[in-house]
């Protein structure tokens, strides 16, 4: 086998590797805070970053870029939160063609409240994974990157 198609299996099982841990994480996290705070995994990433934006809003199509989706996607998703209480829409003074999602107090409230649960099944998940050996390895390496703000 040439240097090149042994890199590239090896690539591809390391790629599997990252796929098994990020499949698990993410059931484990969507599982944990819809039944402990009613809320799914993108609802909880939206309310982060909104959270996190200096002026608790983000564009649409940032917030989409964000959280990895569509701009349909995200359309629906924050009218899941309007509907919730937790976001609403406002539009730019300065662009009426430019939409944002505001958080509000109550979005504000459940993603804080949230944080603790996600923050304690990611590492409780990624320990579990870490104890299975073939993927000991995946979950460390990705540990170390978060060790120099590689991985948030």
């Amino acid at each position: 086998m040439s240097d090149q198609v042994s890199d590239s299996v090896s690539d591809q099982a390391v790629w599997e590797r990252v796929l098994t841990v990020h499949a698990r994480v993410e059931r484990e996290l969507a599982t944990a805070l819809q039944r402990r705070h009613g809320i799914g995994l993108s609802e909880y990433r939206a309310l982060e970053n909104l959270s996190a934006s200096p002026d608790s809003e983000l564009r649409m199509q940032e917030l989409a870029d964000r959280i990895g989706l569509n701009q349909s996607s995200v359309t629906r998703l924050v009218d899941r939160l309007k509907g919730a209480g937790y976001a609403f829409k406002d539009l730019c003074p300065s662009d009426k063609r430019g939409v944002y999602a505001v958080i509000t107090a109550e979005g504000r409230s459940r993603y804080e409240d949230a944080r603790g649960t996600y923050a304690d099944v990611l590492s409780g998940t990624l320990d579990t994974l870490g104890a299975e050996p073939e993927l000991a390895a995946t979950v460390a390496s990705l540990r170390a990157g978060g060790e120099d703000g590689g991985v948030r």
